[in-house]
């Protein structure tokens, strides 16, 4: 199992490496224009990661469940399961992309955006309406390829969808000069961005039907779209749920951050917006292996491999803990340089690289968090993260933003302590709930229910 982890672990971390450089790109195309767009890329994207977070109460547990089905030999379960997840997209994916469509302006001033922001954000967050849908469509095919531990072909579905939307976006956004007839044409803006996004995930979507049909021999009737299957979904929200709840309880905490950071003004969201791009760098290996380990550690449990799946999830706490640590300290030190991708402002630049050293004590916190959680929902104690989590998210991430960022005036310093004070406070409790293994009985549950269901024929394990 170990040379499985780790063949899991790297193709994930090139695909999250690459949709990280493309939101890298997206934040320099949008800064190419102003920094008011720079501003009101960021926001927008915080409120189409608020709007998928909806899609999350049966996302977060497509993987698991799916997971645990192929660990017990149950393959037919598994196949109702990723049939369910098909049409759970199209309901809430599509529920939010009328949120999106509907009410953009309304949420952008719920998050204070300054007027340059809102009247280029309103029209990029109704751009990425339909993109909402699509990638919940798109999110629930990779789940179940990555719990087939088909790794690899959602690495080239990534990238070629990454591509296409790469390929798209400058010349949508700035317009095509070296195209005879259209020189002047200026290119649509912000929302060109939303436009090369719907083209690559319709791109995305079409190479995971292919790829569903010849790898996982499963191909999805038009009725598996809308058809909702109970037993499969009370399965998932089981474990998705309690996650999305926890997902949720941080995105709201992190909008009321950024509404904090919105009354700094233009130049304040400009700086977290650009810091952000780079503690996502940061957070990337950790993000990885908490992937990976959910995806093995859903297959032992259903196995009933605990021991075995103990000592995984310690090795890759302290894997993740170390990589992110040094990634971090290299971040901060090439902080002023790597700012100058999006900005000369020296202002921006002092302050950006300010947090950049902060961002070293909020990443490794952070990292205890994405590892542990992900483990902890695989064995399906899932609602732990959630009860023992949700008073920190509230009071020192959301609370302690504004305490320290607006009303003793620490500015972006402040909310960065406040985010770094959560991180840890959380991870702690996951890393506790962890090593006193009280998420055995959780896993003993998973594996007794599972033993009433009737299992399928073996199938070959998938290649990493």
């Amino acid at each position: 199992m170990k040379m499985r982890f780790g063949a899991i672990a790297a193709p994930l971390f090139l695909e999250l490496s690459i949709g990280m450089a493309v939101g890298m790109l997206g934040t320099s195309f949008a800064a190419h224009i102003s920094d008011a767009a720079g501003g009101a890329f960021a926001l927008t994207n915080h409120l189409f990661g608020l709007l998928f977070m909806v899609f999350r109460l049966v996302g977060a547990g497509i993987g698991v469940v799916v997971s645990q089905n192929l660990g017990a030999q149950h393959r037919h379960e598994a196949d109702r399961v990723a049939r369910a997840a098909l049409a759970a997209g199209t309901w809430m994916g599509g529920s939010m992309a009328v949120v999106a469509l509907v009410f953009a302006t309304l949420l952008l001033r719920l998050l204070n955006a300054p007027a340059d922001v809102l009247v280029l954000a309103t029209p990029l967050l109704q751009a990425l309406s339909l993109a909402l849908l699509l990638d919940a469509w798109n999110a629930c095919m990779a789940s179940v390829m990555r719990a087939h531990l088909r790794t690899r072909e959602t690495l080239g579905v990534m990238l070629v969808m990454h591509a296409v939307h790469v390929g798209l976006a400058w010349p949508l956004m700035h317009g095509v000069s070296f195209v005879p007839g259209l020189e002047n044409w200026p290119g649509f803006g912000l929302p060109g961005f939303a436009l090369a996004l719907v083209i690559s995930r319709l791109v995305g979507l079409w190479l995971h039907w292919i790829l569903w049909q010849s790898r996982l021999k499963l191909v999805p009737d038009v009725a598996d779209f809308w058809r909702f299957r109970k037993t499969q979904i009370k399965h998932i929200l089981h474990i998705g749920l309690p996650g999305a709840a926890e997902n949720l309880s941080w995105e709201l905490a992190f909008l009321v951050s950024v509404a904090a950071v919105g009354l700094m003004g233009t130049q304040a969201l400009a700086t977290q917006a650009y810091v952000l791009q780079f503690n996502m760098w940061i957070l990337i290996s950790g993000a990885a292996i908490g992937i990976a380990v959910e995806m093995v550690v859903g297959h032992l449990v259903g196995a009933r491999k605990l021991r075995e799946a103990h000592v995984l999830v310690k090795r890759a706490q302290t894997i993740g803990f170390a990589v992110t640590l040094v990634v971090a300290v290299l971040m901060a030190w090439q902080g002023a340089s790597l700012l100058r991708w999006f900005t000369d402002d020296p202002a921006i630049l002092a302050e950006g690289q300010r947090l950049l050293w902060w961002s070293i004590l909020l990443e490794t916190g952070r990292t205890f968090n994405l590892i542990v959680i992900s483990a902890l929902r695989a064995t399906g104690d899932s609602k732990y993260p959630f009860y023992a989590g949700a008073g920190s998210m509230a009071v020192v991430l959301a609370g302690g933003s504004w305490l320290l960022g607006v009303h003793w005036g620490w500015g972006l310093t402040g909310i960065w302590i406040a985010y770094a004070a959560d991180e840890w406070i959380r991870g702690l409790l996951m890393w506790h709930r962890w090593v006193s293994r009280g998420w055995i009985p959780h896993a003993r549950a998973t594996h007794a229910r599972m033993r009433h269901q009737t299992p399928s024929p073996a199938i070959p394990q998938a290649s990493t």
